[in-house]
C-alpha cells in the first residue's frame, strides 16, 4: 500500500506551528512526514527558515511517524555533520528516518561565501558526499581530499541499520544518474507526460526495484478562488525550471522573477481545487505510476483545513 505523507514546509511556517501540524497530521491518518531544509524562504511572503534537524527530533518523538528531510550536503552542510545528524535520528527512532540528498540551491548555500559550482561540479560533489556519509555510517574512519575534505572522521554513535539515502531529481538526466548510486528516488509532481520519463530514466539507470517517492504540490481551500489565490500568493516563485531555481542567490530575485507570473500559470505545477474528489483522482493517478510514498504539500497557508479535510475525505478513499 502507498504511504501518504504530510509535508512540513519550513519556508512557510515557524517550527512551533509545524510541530503542531505534524501531530495533527498523525492524528488525521497521514503515514509519514516530510520536511524541507532551507536557510532562506523562496519569497518574502513565505517568510520563515527554521532549522530542520532540530525540528525533526521533536516531531519524530511527538508523532511516532517516519520522517524524511531534503538536504544538500557539500557546502552549507559538511557531509560528516549530515551523517552524524542522520545517524543520531535513526538510532533514536529505528527504521523511521530517510535522508534525501540533492545538489541544493544557491539561495541557501551562498552563506558560506564559497563559489557556487556548476551543475556538473555539484553532481560530482554530491556523489563524494554520499560516499563519505555511507562510509561513516559503516563505522569507517574517513579521510578524503576532493571537492570536500574530511580528516580522520569517525562516528561512534550509529544505528543498527543505516537509513535509506534517497536521491532527489527533477530531470530525467539526473534521475538516470541517481539510479546508479542512490537507494531510491524522490521527485515532484507535474503532468504525467513529463513525469514518466523521469521514472523510466531512474529505472534504466540502475533504479529498477528501488523505492520511488513523490512530493505532490496542491492547493486546497474552501473555494476554488481561495485555493488559487493562496497558491499564487505562496508558490508563484517556485514554478520555474530547476536551473533557474538553483542559481538565484537572494530572496528578492525570486520575487522579481515571479512578477509576471499569472495565477493560471501555476496549473501545470500545483493541483488547485476546493473539491476533495478532484484531489483524490489526481493522487490516485500518481499511485498508479508506481510511487511507494506520496507526500502532500498544501502550498497555501490553510494548513488546518487541509489536514482535517484530507484526513476525513481523501486519505480513506486512497487507502481503501
Amino acid at each position: 500500500m502507498v504511504q501518504l505523507g504530510f509535508h512540513a514546509s519550513h519556508e512557510q511556517f515557524p517550527p512551533g506551528q509545524l510541530l503542531q501540524l505534524s501531530q495533527k497530521a498523525a492524528s488525521a491518518g497521514f503515514d509519514i512526514i516530510s520536511c524541507s531544509d532551507h536557510f532562506f524562504p523562496w519569497s518574502e511572503r513565505q517568510g520563515q527558515s527554521g532549522f530542520a534537524f532540530a525540528w525533526l527530533g521533536a516531531s519524530m518523538h511527538a508523532t511516532g511517524l517516519p520522517h524524511m528531510v531534503v538536504n544538500a550536503p557539500g557546502q552549507r552542510y559538511h557531509p560528516a555533520i549530515v551523517a552524524q545528524a542522520a545517524a543520531t535520528l535513526e538510532e533514536m527512532f529505528p527504521g523511521n528516518f530517510n535522508l534525501i540528498i540533492g545538489t541544493g540551491q544557491y539561495v541557501n548555500e551562498h552563506i558560506t561565501g564559497d563559489k557556487w559550482p556548476t551543475k556538473q561540479e555539484r553532481n560530482a560533489r554530491l556523489l563524494e558526499c554520499a560516499s563519505i556519509i555511507r562510509a561513516l555510517w559503516r563505522g569507517e574512519t574517513v579521510r578524503h581530499d576532493g571537492m570536500v575534505k574530511v580528516e580522520n572522521a569517525r562516528l561512534y554513535t550509529r544505528p543498527a541499520r543505516p537509513p535509506l539515502l534517497i536521491g532527489a531529481a527533477i530531470t530525467a538526466e539526473t534521475a538516470r544518474w541517481i539510479g546508479g548510486w542512490a537507494d531510491g528516488l524522490i521527485t515532484v509532481s507535474r503532468p504525467k507526460e513529463e513525469l514518466q520519463p523521469v521514472i523510466d530514466a531512474f529505472r534504466e539507470g540502475g533504479g529498477e526495484g528501488k523505492p520511488m517517492y513523490l512530493k505532490v504540490q496542491l492547493s486546497y481551500a474552501a473555494t476554488d478562488g481561495a485555493a488559487r489565490e493562496g497558491a499564487f500568493d505562496q508558490w508563484r516563485t517556485n514554478i520555474f525550471t530547476s536551473n533557474v531555481l538553483a542559481d538565484l542567490s537572494v530572496v528578492g530575485q525570486f520575487d522579481e522573477a515571479a512578477q509576471f507570473v499569472r495565477p493560471e500559470d501555476l496549473d501545470p505545477f500545483v493541483h488547485i481545487s476546493s473539491d476533495v474528489n478532484r484531489h483524490v483522482d489526481w493522487i490516485r493517478g500518481y499511485q498508479e505510476m508506481g510511487f511507494s510514498r506520496i507526500t502532500l504539500h498544501n502550498v497555501n497557508r490553510e494548513q488546518d483545513r487541509f489536514v482535517e479535510a484530507f484526513g476525513e475525505y481523501v486519505l480513506p478513499q486512497l487507502k481503501g
